[in-house]
Formats: structure tokens, C-alpha cells, sequence
């Protein structure tokens, strides 16, 4: 195997007759005539068109790639050169002519002509992306012409220009699927967003079905050709010639064939099954939709993360197991290879600084550095002599001038820092000299320009971790620097304090004559510290010494063939790496003369370096491909200069696989200026190992330099492989040479135990010589990971005693010993156990025509880890005039072609406005910076696009429904478990003696009758108002002749039964008008008045009320009267409609003759309306019995009586709020201290005042009064306790919900409110629901209980499994542990009050580790729904429903609620062990996705948490899509930010994928009274495009 490799690999020497035949030669053996395609544009072409106009053809592909022409003007001119030969083309249908070009190409290899062999042997592209990369890209693309997805909508206000209507699309539901087909994902796709006109008929939304994941899809081009032999019919070679001729120039046309696609392609599904379109169902019928996904066939399972399984057992998020037909290694061990040993010179130096002093002293005028100013014009020349004397005089100032407090401020062996800019070498230099003269360490860093540059704080940390205290810095450069108001340069973010000390000539000494530094040999002291920025972002300094130091230098002098007094022109960056080697050292070792190019000036004038080269006549230059690439650009002005002088072109970034094509398009170009293929030495540097290979000089005789065609799908698996099948993914890579002389190289495994690859296998290179770095300064740990790694064979046995050192690149060694370079470990990305370069996607990311919409060089690739695996995030910087159209057609061509290619997924594709990604210091994108920005949230993109449905391919298999199991066996099964069934009482009614007066009534009226009688004087309710005042008093007698007067108004009106509206403000009218109706036989019903200032909404929901209960008349007061029939209310209801209204305002004072008294118990006392956070309007009957037991069991668990005060923060119109408002007092004769909520709004500390004031100790609220408190005055507690606002008094404060309790918020508060003396046991919680308005209170020591030291216990908060929730089973897990959910219970089940938990579908009762619906038994249930619809039947099974099997007699009413039991280890007062309900959630409002249960507020509470400008969120299902709505409170720049963090945290913490991400204003969010999210309103005016978003985005 090693051998067929050897022989794939091709060495090319630099005669053209050699290379001609060697195409040829290789185009037969390969059997797709691949590196045929590589011939320059093709074989075809040269037969057609003439080498000039082939010529202006590449420069205007130049012109246009580099936006230096439009589009237009391109196609203009191009049209005109080729007008002549278009004839020979015409007839070839244009949709074959890609297909046809690459079988041509594969079948026939024409002559090279002569216009090619006088260019390079090595010539492939003349521009910079490769050709064959570019034209796998069209060919890739060409596959998905006419895909459409949806285009995500922006708000006006978002876009600076837009092309897009938002629209929202139709309700839909999945349709079925062709019998036997895989059940596959369903997947969002649109029509062409419309422009102006109106929307033609909506098209289907979703009118492909989901693939799965397009990694699976294989990404050769349809049209490769299997074959590839030459053919010898020669008729059939004429015909080929013929198509090949014909479909030359259609080479050329692909780019625009492909541009003038209408439609953004579809980027959802890859494989080409036809489209299934899904049927429109009735809307209506889509909550809550399960949802199946299918993942390709490859998916093995193993445990990574873990899910729980319908029956209970762990199901596994699937972790990919290596595919069987993966490729593998299966060349020979390799052995470690070594360099040439390092001859020793007799004339070299002991050290460098001795090198210095000699030159000094034998060759003063000798120039050592040429600065040059941003016009190219040299601004001064350092020459030897001057270099010497004042890194001299520097030195001396350093160690004798500095000093605090009497001592010398620096030490030899001390750290500097070197703050220079980019166009200051010779300061640096002499800064540098002058540091190794006086024995100090030089750390040279970046000029800080403001306190939040890219990664300034890293260099900080660096900085502090090395000691430093002094840094060294020139005039201009300190002047420039930010200062804070002192004067003084400011402290930089995480930076240490700094001396900042000027080295320009003013500020340094002349040294007494006396004075000499002292020159050394080499040791092994650290001379200098090199910063290194890892993949996270972290700096490290890498510390290197003398010795090695002097060793690089001389194994570059001899590696390069330097010699003394040569010119090299340096354009990289001087203060490190290949720039500080070549352009520093080295160069000072051999007495070179540097001219140094700023990159400033190479951003006004790309071609300076060339000029510099002809004019000093260079015979070295040290560049990176981004240098050669620019001065492609600018060549065309310049026709009079010449290369002929070079002898050696470094190209110090060969290592990067892309740079062969600068490489390639640079010699084109450039070698009719003189300039020779061979001298080209591409090279592989390290921080830490330094040059790692170069290529040599043509001069020393080494073997021709290599190239390799690889498959992109190998490299995917570590492995090398040439005769790819797949012939549009591969990677053309050049070697970078030799390992350097004393070196020794070898490639080891990337992960775990470092051992040795075989042949042909990609590793990581690592190195050991003396000319290497040492450590990472201050990071033993890491040093020894990356410093001493100890190859070993698979024996087991280490390679060598010397420790070698990790390079972060990854290669391979080829034929001829050459060493190749596939890419780096910082932009590595392992996907799904493949490896990904960062480098490899940029790539195929600028060959999608990306010249209009993107800037080139402005892209970020790197991965993010997202539930266990790495994902690819891309992120470039568009262009300002690129519509929002283009720039979406384009990122969704992106997507298809690095699948394509790459055979991977991108999980997001961002665009961000131009120059906003954080820079590195010399040009070029910050990436771990955008990345951590990225990740919080923090890159403000104008355009997103996320994939998580084509990358998330490791989900956990959705869940089974298992077969139930029967009545029987479940107990049987619960015995054997130890499992009790789930069920629970409140204390026993009949065991319960009290002196309880008011149980001898049957009526609640007949109680408050009784006590205008006994007790007339006794206060029964004080109604406060926004200013804490009194704003009415109520006693027994008092409210008895108020309700006596209202009844006497009825009785002449309205018959028995009648039921009456009572539209109230909070307050006594309410409550007298209750028992008014009472007295006359009507049965009340009482409804929340509409909102002057928002009529619009509120009175139809007053209206459907009143329809609703069937009310024959409206008692009102005179204000509300005048509104109800106002103008603005006919805006929004028929006012004409209104039963008869009557206002109680001033009714005259008449005594009712007599009361009503009811035949029955069971008759109807009142109704009472709720809308249900599902937006259903519910009214509950009440009974009288049922009336008097629900007063009688709050009574007893609050231990109420008429001695007590309880203050009461509630709306007074449905649930408890009405109970407690309008019962219970009359009931317990205790006196209600009645604090409207509204009034909060104006005051909010009304309430807590009022509580302190009364001295209350029991008080009730809902959430969203907690809210309003927590919020309104978390930061006024201190204003709070100077007004003596004191909350010790409150023994419990019930919050009143039908939810599950929110135990965030009641934590705040009781946190908050602590500085005011509140117990941090006084907050607990109630639930109630329609059904049954109070099962669970919570009461805390109170009374005669309190006295005694019992009480009930604590509410007690358990830690459940999040993952086993959704499987409907209760797991208790630690707190804090993964996916643990914290659920607070419930509250204390009532006396009289049975619970049970049971199956949903079975109606069986289930154990205690099940979750179940909460089913209640008691006296004060309601009777039944009242609905006008006739729809009792309905839901007759909510009243009066059983169980299947157990205890088959009792009657249930089932409370639509989800919760289990939970018996405590704490008892309550009578000894009894105290059984604990929890309320997860109502039943209505789950999400059934992926065959689980999820409740919304679970994913609600994950992205809340996911970014600071999340005010709220609510989640819905939409056509079995997950549509997450966040509430942005920030700037609407931050929109889209919001769209990866969504998609990220509900992905980590849920495994569901979102659908849809709509960012609204805050506030858009409906919310009821009660604080509860109103979401199926929400998802309502989603669907009718009604919530004006800030942005929609359509995950793919």
C-alpha cells in the first residue's frame, strides 16, 4: 500500500517537457483524468482560443473576483473578447455544459500547447482560488438549481435595504407518507418572497419533506465519469474533441449560468427524491403534532449522553460509531526522519550578540535594516555600527538609569515588554538588541490601540504571568496611546501596571567609556518570549533560549544558503515568527541588509515588495500568500520590473494547503518578469517548534518539489489517499520541503497515546532539535503536553530518549522525504469523528462566486460543541450594497457546496455588517475572539441562517409508545416495586371538632345574616387605595343593608335563578351586589370591567362573558354604565346588545320584604369565569353546598376566625380571588384587608406597606403581583425600611396560581424582602384549577398551632430528572446535578380534599414515581362546565369521572393538571408523615415532540436564561415545527444574535430542534391577570402575521 502511495505522489522538476509529459502520462494513469482538469482553463480551450485573449480573460476573472468590476461590465467585456468564437459553441444545451466539460476533460488529453509550455511546469490557476476547487463548486451547486427555502423576515427598522416582504406562512400539518418510505423530518421551504404585488395564493409552505441529514448525501457530481481511459476509436476521439471544443467556453459561462438562478436553492434536503407536497388541514388541528425525525442508516448508538425510554430504561443520544467502510491506514509504520546534520561554520558567532559587536567593529557602514514610510519611500537606514551603539546606550539606561525607591528597577533575567507598531523595525530592533545586551528578556507584544482590543486582555494575563513591570515603547507610540485623565498611558483590561519608558534618542544615556555589556556564548537562559494565541483565545508566552536561538539562526543560514551582506526583503511581521527569524536574527547573524515593508503600506500599494525586490535587486524575499495574492492585483500598471534577482521567494505560511494557488497564480504572472518556478520555497513554522521544513534553493541540489492531489473524503478519516472516487472533493497540497538541518521529524497520533502513524496516515508533526523553544512560560502542565511528548511505536516502546515537540500541524511525510502540511490543529474540526479544516471551508466558501456579496479574506470558520459533537459555524462580512436577497442566495449556496465538498453540515452561516469582526493585529480576523463573541451573543449579525436539522444528527431516537400493560399487573407491579399507588387526603372533615357557629348554615347568605345579627359592628373588610388610605369600611350589619338594598332593586325585575353580570371595580360594591343576588335568588356572576384606555380588547372579552353565563342584566356603577355605551365602545362590540344595565350607585333605601331561600343545597350559588392560559373561557358552577364546604375547609387549614386580620392582594373575579374576596370573611367573620391590584401599578409598594401596617400574618397575592414587587422595588428596600416598613409580622404569605409554582421568583422575593425582616419560610404556594378552586394551601405556623411550636411543615422542594419528566416518570436527583429540575410543592393538601394521580389514557391509578393528571375528590368541587355551546357531554368526564381499576367507586373530577405525590419524611401536626403534591404543568399546554412530553416553561426558563436581553420567551408547536418567541429588551441590533443562542441552549438542555425563532418588542407577549402566559393567543397572531416582529428566522 505504502508503495502505491509513493507512486501516486508526483515530483515535478521545473523543465516543461518534463511536465508536459507527465500530464499526460498522469492523465492516463489516474482514472479520472482529474489532474487533467488542472491544465489552464482546459485542454479544449487552448485548441480554441488564443493564448492573448486568454490572457485578458484571466485578468478580467481577476478584476472581477477582487470587485474591482461590476458584474455587468464583466460579462460585457468578456461577452466582446469571446463574441468571435461564440459560433463554434452554439447548440450545446447549456444545462449539459458542465457535464460534458468533466467527461471531456476525463476522457481526453489534448497537446499542450506552446502558449502552455512556456509558462511554469507547475502552472494551474490564474487566479487565486484553485480551479479545480472553483469548478468542484459549480459542479456541486449545479445540482441544486432550484431549491427554494424560506427567507427569513426582518422588521424595516432592522434592514438598511430589504427585497422582502415578511410573510408568515399557513398553518399546515404533515402529511402522510408514501407507504414503505422512511418517516423523514419535515422541513420549511417558500415561494419567491413577492415584491410589491400582493401575495399570489400561498403556496405549501412545506413542500419538500425533510431529508435527513444531508451529510449523508453523496457528494460526487452527477456528471463524473466512472471510466476515464483513453479513448483510441477515433471517431469517438473526434466527437469528443468536437464536445470537448464546444463545451470550453461553457467553462467560462458557469459562473453567470449559475448566478441568474430566480430562486434561492434549498438547502434542506440533499438527496434527490421527489418533492411530496402536504396537504392543508383545518386549522385547529395542529396542537401539539408529535414529531418523528429519521437520522441516516449509519446512526450507531452508544452511551454518551442519555434520554429515558417509553419503558423506563436509558435511551441513548446517538454518539456515531466509525463507519465499517471508512477507509484506514495501511502503509508500514513510518519511522522518524532526519534532517541533514547542522554543519558547523568555522566563522559563525558564539552568540548573537557577539555576531552584532563584530559587525560593528568590521563593518559599521554596512546596512543592517531599511524602514520605509507609507509612500514606499525609505525613511532611514540602520547600518551595523549605529545598531550596535545604541542597543548599547539602551542597555546601560535600562540596567543603571531606572530605579524606584533607591533601587534598580531591573534585574538581569528580567521580563520587558516591546510595544512597537508595525512601522517602526529599526526601534524595535535596537529595543530588542538592547534587551539581549543587558541580559533582560524582551517579550514583544501588539500596540494596544483602545482597552477592548481583539484578545488585549489575554496579552494582560501573559504580561502579569511573566513579571512584567517596564515596557519599552517609541515617542509616536506612546503619544498614541489612550491616557486616562492623569496623563498617564491608561491601564489596559486585565493588564498589569506598566511603566511605559520611551526609547527614542532624547531618553537614553551614553554609556561612560568604561561601561561594556557583556557579551556571552549562548547559554540556555531564556533570551526571549514569543506570544502564542491558542484555538480558545488564551495567550501563552514560549520562552526561548540563547542556545537555541543562535541554533535556529544557523540551521536557517544553512537550510536558506544565506550569505553574508545579502538584501531580503521582509514583508511579514518583525516581532515574531518567520518575521522575527529571518528579518531580525538570521539576518544580523550573516550581516544581511533587511528592508522591511510596514503593512500599512502593503494596504495602500500590494505591490511594494516587488518594487523593493527589482530596485535593491533582493535576492531573498519572505512573504505570505495574502502578499503574493494583493500584488496580482496591482501588476497590471507595472510592466518594468523584474524578480530575476531572487534566488529564494519563502513564502512563510506554505503550511496553509490554499497558498499552492497563490503560489501558482503569483508564478503565472510573474515568471515573464524573471521570475524562476524553483525559487518558490514554501515553508512550515511553529511558535513552538520554530521552522518546522523549508524548501531549499534550487542551488542545493534537492529533489524537485512535490505535489498532491488528495480525497478531501480520506483527509475526513486521517488517511491519505490519491485515486479519490469522489472527483470534485480533493485537495491539492505542495510540500514544504526538508526537515531542518539537526532536526529530527516524525507524525504521531492527533489524539491520546502519541504514537506513530503509519505512512499513510495524517498526524500531528512533531519535531525535536536544539533550535526550538523551550516552554510555555509559567504553564508546567501544558509544557509538558506540547514540550515533551515522547513518540512510541505500537510496541509500546518510545521512538528516542529526546523529547520531541507537538507543532500543531498536521501532515504527513511524502515521497523523496518530503514533508507535506493538510492543515493546523487550531482550525481543526472534528464533526461526527471526521476531521474538518477551517482552512479547507473557508476555501470552498470564497469559490461560491463570493466577490459580490462577501469580502474576501473577511471569513471566520470554527466549530462550537453543541450536544456532544462539534459544530461548523461560518461567519463572513457582507458587503454594505449586497441586497438581503443576494446575500441569501448566496449563504444557502454556501451551505450546498461545502456539503457537497465536504460532505459536513453547517450549523450556522452568519453574515455580519462590513469591518465589525474583531481584527488580529496585522489584518485578518480575529477568530477566537469572533468565536467568543459568537457565543455570547455578541457579533450583531445582519443576516443568520442556522442548519441544525441537516448537522444534528446524533439526537436521541424519538420515543416508542409502549403497548400499556393491564389493571392488574400494575398493581402487582407497584407491590413488587415497593411502590405505593399515588394518593393522598387533607385532613377528615367529620374527625374535626371545632366551634365552628357558622356550620349550622346551609347558605352562605343565611351566615352573613346571622352576623348583621350577632356581631353588627364587627369589621368584616377595609378596601385600601394607591395611596395606602382607606377608601371604604365595611361591618357585618353594614354590608348586610348594602346587599338588602340591591336585592330589593332585583326582586320587582328579575325572576328566581336569573343569572346577573357584576361589572365592578375591586371593591365593597362587588362584594354587596354578591350577596345582594344572593338574597333575591339570582345567581351571580362576576366579570372584570373593561379598561378605559384599552376598550378594544377588554370589552369583548366582558361581552363574551355576559353572552356566555346568559346574564338577563348588568349591575354596574354610573362610570362603568357610560362606558359599556360610549362611542369607543361601539368600535368594538354591539352595544345595542346589552341586557338590561342597572347602576347601584344611589339606590334608595329599601328593606327586601324577604330573602330567597333555596330548596336545595345543591342549587346553583354562582358562576364563576376564567379565561385558561389555552385562551378558553371556562365557567364553573358553584353550588351553595359546595359554597359553604370550600369556606369550611379554608377556614380550617388557615385557622381563620374572627380575631384574625389577612390582608388580600388578589382580583376579586374568579378562583380563590373571589373566595377570599367575597366568602370567606362572611364565612370566618375574620376582617380582609383588601388590597386591589391594580392599584400597584401606581404604587407599588402598597401592598407590603399595608401588610406592615395592619400587622398582618397571613397575606395572599398572585405572581404577577410578586412581580411587580420584586421588580418595582428590588432596589427601594433600604428607601422601605426609613418608611418602618416591616414584614417580621407575616407568619405566611400564600401566592395564588393554577401552575406549577415558580420557584425562581418566590425565591427572589423572599431574598429581597429578607432586609425587611420576611421570614425566609413565610412564601408557599396554593393551587387550584376550574375544576376545584382550592386543593392545596399552605399554611405556615399559625394560631393556637404556632403556640404550641407544631405547625405544618415546610414546603418542601424536590430535584427531578428533566429527561425522565418527559418520559411521564418522577426520577429525584441531587441538587445541581445535569438536567435536574428544582419543583416546589404545591402547598398542604385541604381538610375534606382527595387527590390521586392517574394514567391520562388508561384512567388508572399510577404509582408514586409516575407523572400523571391530578384527579380531586371533595365537597367543594364544582359541579360542571357552564357553556352556552350545549358542550357539557363534552366534558362531563372533568366532574364525575373513575377510576379503572382500584378504587372504581369514587367520584373524581380530573383537573387537566400533570403532578405526582411525594410522601415526605416530615409530619404534620397529628403525626401523620406529610404527603407533598407537585404541579408540573396543565396537560393542555404540553408539547408532544419527538414521542415526549415537554412543558413550555421548561424551555422557557433554558433560553431566558441563554442572553442578557431575553426579557421573556414563550414557546408553541406549529405544524409539529418548535416556534420559540423571545421579548428582546436591548437594541434591535441584538436580534439575530438571539437566533444561535435559542437554537443552541434548547439543542444542549431539551435535544429539540427549533423551528422557528421570531424576536419580538417587549411586552408582544400576552399575559392574563393571573401573570400566565396566554400562548396559544400568542401562536394565534403568529400565524396572522399580527406580532410586527423584529426578525423571523426559519431554522433549516
Amino acid at each position: 500500500m505504502a508503495t502505491r502511495i509513493q507512486s501516486r505522489f508526483v515530483a515535478l522538476s521545473s523543465s516543461p517537457q518534463r511536465t508536459a509529459s507527465y500530464w499526460t502520462t498522469m492523465a492516463e494513469r489516474t482514472s479520472a483524468g482529474l489532474l487533467s482538469m488542472m491544465l489552464e482553463p482546459t485542454p479544449a480551450v487552448a485548441m480554441t482560443l488564443p493564448a492573448e485573449v486568454r490572457e485578458k480573460l484571466a485578468e478580467l476573472e481577476l478584476e472581477l473576483s477582487e470587485g474591482d468590476i461590476t458584474q455587468k461590465g464583466y460579462e460585457k467585456k468578456r461577452s466582446k473578447l469571446l463574441a468571435p468564437y461564440i459560433p463554434q459553441i452554439q447548440g450545446v444545451d447549456p444545462s449539459l455544459q458542465i457535464d460534458n466539460r468533466i467527461q471531456a476533460s476525463s476522457q481526453v488529453v489534448l497537446p499542450v500547447s506552446k502558449h502552455n509550455k512556456s509558462r511554469a511546469g507547475n502552472a494551474r490557476d490564474e487566479r487565486f482560488r484553485s480551479d479545480l476547487h472553483t469548478e468542484a463548486v459549480q459542479a456541486a451547486l449545479a445540482k441544486y438549481k432550484e431549491r427554494k427555502m424560506p427567507m427569513p423576515s426582518k422588521r424595516r427598522s432592522v434592514l438598511v435595504q430589504s427585497s422582502v416582504e415578511a410573510c408568515t406562512p399557513p398553518d399546515t400539518s404533515s402529511a402522510s407518507e408514501d407507504e414503505g418510505s422512511l418517516r423523514r423530518q419535515g422541513r420549511l421551504a417558500t415561494s419567491t418572497p413577492y415584491q410589491g404585488h400582493s401575495h399570489p395564493a400561498v403556496e405549501h409552505w412545506f413542500n419538500r419533506v425533510i431529508q435527513g441529514s444531508s451529510t449523508s448525501s453523496s457528494a460526487s457530481s452527477t456528471s463524473s465519469h466512472p471510466g476515464g481511459r483513453s479513448v483510441t476509436n477515433s471517431a469517438a476521439h473526434a466527437a469528443l474533441n468536437a464536445n470537448a471544443t464546444a463545451t470550453a467556453l461553457a467553462d467560462l459561462m458557469a459562473h453567470t449560468q449559475l448566478d441568474n438562478h430566480s430562486a434561492p436553492p434549498d438547502v434542506t434536503g440533499l438527496s434527490e427524491r421527489s418533492s411530496i407536497h402536504l396537504e392543508r388541514p383545518q386549522v385547529g388541528s395542529v396542537r401539539g403534532v408529535s414529531r418523528s425525525y429519521n437520522h441516516h442508516a449509519s446512526m450507531m448508538e452508544t452511551a454518551d449522553g442519555c434520554e429515558w425510554g417509553g419503558d423506563g430504561s436509558l435511551t441513548l443520544i446517538d454518539v456515531q460509531q466509525p463507519d465499517p467502510n471508512q477507509p484506514r491506514p495501511e502503509g508500514q509504520q513510518m519511522s522518524p526522519l532526519e534532517g541533514e546534520p547542522l554543519g558547523v561554520a568555522t566563522n559563525w558567532p558564539p552568540s548573537l550578540p557577539a555576531a552584532l559587536q563584530r559587525w560593528a567593529t568590521t563593518h559599521p557602514k554596512n546596512p543592517c535594516l531599511t524602514a520605509l514610510d507609507n509612500a514606499g519611500k525609505p525613511v532611514y537606514t540602520l547600518t551595523y555600527g549605529k545598531l550596535w551603539t545604541r542597543s548599547q546606550k539602551l542597555a546601560y539606561t535600562l540596567l543603571n538609569k531606572l530605579s524606584s525607591r533607591n533601587e534598580p528597577l531591573l534585574m538581569p533575567g528580567d521580563r520587558v515588554a516591546l510595544v512597537f507598531p508595525n512601522n517602526d523595525p529599526m526601534m524595535f530592533m535596537v529595543a530588542f538588541y538592547g534587551c539581549l545586551l543587558a541580559e533582560l528578556v524582551p517579550v514583544p507584544i501588539e500596540v494596544p490601540l483602545t482597552r477592548k482590543d481583539a484578545g488585549s486582555q489575554q496579552i494582560g494575563f501573559l504580561l502579569g504571568s511573566c513579571g512584567v513591570t517596564l515596557a519599552l515603547t517609541t515617542d509616536a507610540c506612546q503619544k498614541g496611546l489612550p491616557k486616562a485623565q492623569t496623563g498617564e498611558v491608561v491601564t489596559f483590561k486585565g493588564w498589569p501596571r506598566l511603566l511605559w519608558f520611551v526609547t527614542d534618542g532624547k531618553h537614553v544615556v551614553k554609556p561612560p567609556k568604561d561601561w561594556h555589556p557583556s557579551v556571552r556564548e549562548a547559554s540556555n537562559d531564556i533570551a526571549y518570549i514569543e506570544y502564542k494565541t491558542s484555538k480558545e483565545g488564551s495567550t501563552m508566552g514560549i520562552t526561548v533560549s540563547h542556545s537555541a536561538m543562535l541554533a535556529h539562526c544557523q540551521a536557517l543560514t544553512q537550510a536558506c544558503g544565506y550569505t553574508e551582506g545579502e538584501t531580503i526583503t521582509n514583508v511579514l511581521d518583525f516581532k515574531r515568527e518567520a518575521g522575527l527569524w529571518h528579518g531580525v536574527l538570521t539576518s544580523v547573524m550573516n550581516r544581511m541588509h533587511v528592508i522591511s515593508i510596514p503593512y500599512s503600506l502593503m494596504k495602500v500599494n500590494p505591490l511594494s515588495w516587488i518594487q523593493k525586490v527589482h530596485m535593491y535587486k533582493a535576492r531573498v524575499a519572505v512573504v505570505k500568500s495574502r502578499d503574493m495574492h494583493w500584488s496580482l492585483l496591482a501588476q497590471r500598471d507595472q510592466r518594468d520590473i523584474s524578480l530575476s534577482s531572487l534566488r529564494m521567494l519563502i513564502v512563510a505560511d506554505g503550511a496553509n494547503p490554499w497558498s499552492i494557488s497563490s503560489c501558482d497564480a503569483f508564478l503565472n504572472v510573474f515568471q515573464a518578469r524573471g521570475l524562476r518556478p524553483e525559487v518558490i520555497c514554501p515553508c512550515a513554522c511553529s511558535s513552538e517548534a520554530m521552522t518546522v521544513a523549508i524548501r531549499r534553493p534550487p542551488e542545493m541540489g534537492v529533489p524537485p518539489p512535490g505535489k498532491a492531489v488528495l480525497s478531501m473524503s480520506g483527509l475526513s478519516h486521517g488517511v491519505i489517499r490519491v485515486d479519490t472516487e469522489e472527483k470534485l472533493s480533493v485537495l491539492t497540497v505542495q510540500d514544504v520541503g526538508q526537515v531542518m538541518p539537526g532536526a529530527v521529524v516524525c507524525v504521531v497520533r492527533v489524539e491520546g497515546t502519541p504514537f506513530l502513524c503509519q505512512t499513510d496516515e495524517v498526524g500531528e508533526i512533531c519535531v525535536s532539535s536544539g533550535s526550538s523553544g523551550l516552554a510555555y512560560y509559567g504553564l508546567p502542565g501544558m509544557t509538558k503536553n506540547i514540550f515533551e511528548t515522547i513518540p512510541v511505536k505500537p510496541s509500546g516502546v518510545s521512538v528516542s530518549d529526546r523529547p520531541f515537540i507537538r507543532t500543531s500541524l498536521l501532515g504527513f511525510v511524502g515521497p523523496d522525504n518530503l514533508v507535506f502540511v493538510v492543515g493546523k490543529i487550531d482550525g481543526l474540526m472534528v464533526v461526527s469523528g471526521r476531521r474538518h479544516n477551517a482552512d479547507d471551508v473557508v476555501a470552498t466558501a470564497l469559490a461560491v462566486e463570493p466577490m459580490k456579496f462577501v469580502y474576501r479574506g473577511r471569513i471566520a470558520v470554527f466549530s462550537v460543541s453543541v450536544l456532544h459533537d462539534e459544530r461548523i459555524v461560518v461567519v463572513a462580512e457582507q458587503r454594505p450594497d449586497a441586497s438581503e436577497e443576494d446575500s441569501f442566495q448566496w449563504m444557502s449556496r454556501v451551505l450546498q457546496a461545502i456539503d457537497s465538498i465536504h460532505q459536513v453540515g453547517v450549523y450556522c452561516l452568519a453574515l455580519v455588517p462590513a469591518n465589525t469582526l474583531p481584527k488580529a493585529p496585522l489584518g485578518g480576523i480575529h477568530i477566537s475572539e469572533t468565536k467568543q463573541r459568537f457565543l455570547e451573543g455578541a457579533l450583531h449579525p445582519c443576516n443568520v441562517l442556522m442548519c441544525p436539522h441537516t448537522c444534528v444528527t446524533n439526537l436521541p431516537k424519538p420515543r416508542q409508545k409502549q403497548p400499556e400493560v393491564g389493571p392488574a399487573s400494575m398493581i402487582v407491579g407497584n407491590l413488587v416495586a415497593g411502590k405505593r399507588i399515588a394518593q393522598a387526603c387533607g385532613r377528615d372533615l367529620g374527625q374535626l371538632e371545632d366551634n365552628d357557629q357558622a356550620r349550622k348554615f346551609l347558605y352562605i347568605q343565611d351566615v352573613l345574616q346571622w352576623r348583621a345579627q350577632a356581631t353588627p359592628d364587627h369589621p368584616l373588610f377595609l378596601v385600601l387605595n394607591s395611596k395606602g388610605t382607606v377608601a371604604s369600611t365595611a361591618s357585618c350589619l353594614q354590608l348586610h343593608k348594602r346587599a338588602e338594598r340591591v336585592a330589593a332593586a332585583l326582586m320587582g325585575r328579575l325572576n328566581t335563578g336569573d343569572h346577573v353580570a357584576l361589572v365592578y371595580p375591586p371593591g365593597i360594591d362587588l362584594i354587596a351586589t354578591f350577596y345582594g343576588c344572593l338574597y333575591a335568588g339570582c345567581v351571580p356572576v362576576t366579570v372584570r370591567p373593561p379598561h378605559p384606555q384599552n376598550l378594544a380588547t377588554t370589552l369583548p372579552t366582558v361581552k363574551m362573558i355576559v353572552e356566555v353565563s346568559k346574564s338577563v342584566c348588568i349591575l354596574t356603577t354610573q362610570a362603568i354604565m357610560k362606558l359599556l355605551k360610549s362611542k369607543e365602545a361601539t368600535a368594538a362590540v354591539d352595544i345595542k346588545s346589552w341586557p338590561t344595565v342597572m347602576d347601584t350607585d344611589d339606590l334608595p333605601r329599601k328593606k327586601c320584604p324577604q330573602t330567597y331561600k333555596p330548596p336545595t343545597p345543591e342549587m346553583l350559588a354562582y358562576l364563576d369565569f376564567s379565561v385558561s392560559t389555552t385562551g378558553i373561557l371556562a365557567g364553573v358552577k358553584m353550588s351553595h353546598s359546595a359554597t359553604s364546604a370550600l369556606c369550611r375547609s379554608i377556614k380550617l387549614q388557615c385557622e381563620l376566625y374572627p380575631s384574625r386580620q389577612i390582608a388580600i392582594c388578589l382580583d376579586p373575579y374568579c378562583g380563590l380571588g373571589l373566595a377570599l374576596w367575597c366568602l370567606c370573611s362572611v364565612y370566618s367573620g375574620h376582617q380582609s384587608i383588601l388590597v386591589p391590584p391594580l392599584e400597584l401599578e401606581s404604587n407599588a409598594s402598597l401592598w407590603l406597606s399595608a401588610v406592615s401596617q395592619y400587622k398582618v400574618r397571613v397575606t395572599f397575592c398572585s405572581y404577577s403581583v410578586m412581580e411587580m414587587c420584586t421588580k418595582g422595588l428590588g432596589s427601594q428596600t433600604e428607601a422601605l425600611r426609613l418608611r418602618n416598613v416591616n414584614l417580621s409580622c407575616v407568619r405566611t404569605c400564600m401566592v395564588v396560581a393554577e401552575e406549577r409554582p415558580r420557584i425562581t421568583l418566590t425565591q427572589t422575593f423572599s431574598k429581597i424582602f429578607k432586609d425587611l425582616g420576611l421570614s425566609p419560610r413565610a412564601v408557599s404556594t396554593t393551587f387550584g384549577c376550574r375544576v376545584n378552586i382550592a386543593i392545596c394551601l399552605q399554611p405556615n405556623r399559625l394560631g393556637k398551632l404556632a403556640e404550641q411550636g407544631t405547625s405544618g411543615p415546610d414546603p418542601t422542594t424536590v430535584y427531578v430528572d428533566m429527561r425522565a419528566l418527559r418520559h411521564d416518570r418522577v426520577r429525584l436527583v441531587e441538587r445541581g446535578s445535569p438536567h435536574s429540575l428544582p419543583l416546589m410543592e404545591s402547598g398542604k393538601i385541604l381538610p375534606g380534599v382527595k387527590v390521586v394521580i392517574a394514567n391520562t389514557e388508561t384512567k388508572g391509578p399510577l404509582g408514586d414515581s409516575h407523572l400523571g393528571e391530578i384527579w380531586v375528590s371533595s365537597p367543594h368541587n364544582a359541579t360542571g362546565y357552564y357553556t352556552v355551546y350545549g358542550e357539557e357531554a363534552l366534558h362531563a368526564d372533568h366532574f364525575n369521572t373513575k377510576l379503572s381499576f382500584g378504587d372504581t367507586q369514587t367520584i373524581w373530577a380530573r383537573t387537566g393538571y400533570l403532578g405526582f405525590l411525594r410522601r415526605t419524611d416530615l409530619t404534620d401536626a397529628s403525626g401523620e408523615r406529610h404527603d407533598a403534591l407537585y404541579v408540573v404543568g396543565s396537560l393542555d399546554e404540553t408539547l408532544e415532540l419527538r414521542g415526549m412530553r415537554y412543558h413550555p416553561i421548561d424551555i422557557e426558563t433554558s433560553v431566558i436564561r441563554s442572553h442578557k436581553s431575553i426579557a421573556e420567551c414563550a414557546v408553541f408547536t406549529w405544524t409539529n415545527l418548535l416556534v420559540v418567541v423571545v421579548e428582546l429588551e436591548g437594541s434591535e441590533q441584538e436580534a439575530l444574535d438571539l437566533v444561535a443562542l435559542v437554537t443552541n441552549v434548547v439543542l444542549e438542555e431539551h435535544y429539540l430542534i427549533v423551528g422557528v425563532v421570531v424576536v419580538v418588542d417587549p411586552g408582544v407577549i400576552p399575559i392574563n391577570s393571573r401573570g400566565e402566559k396566554q400562548r396559544m393567543h400568542l401562536r394565534d397572531g403568529f400565524l396572522a402575521d399580527q406580532l410586527d416582529p423584529i426578525y423571523v428566522a426559519y431554522n433549516m
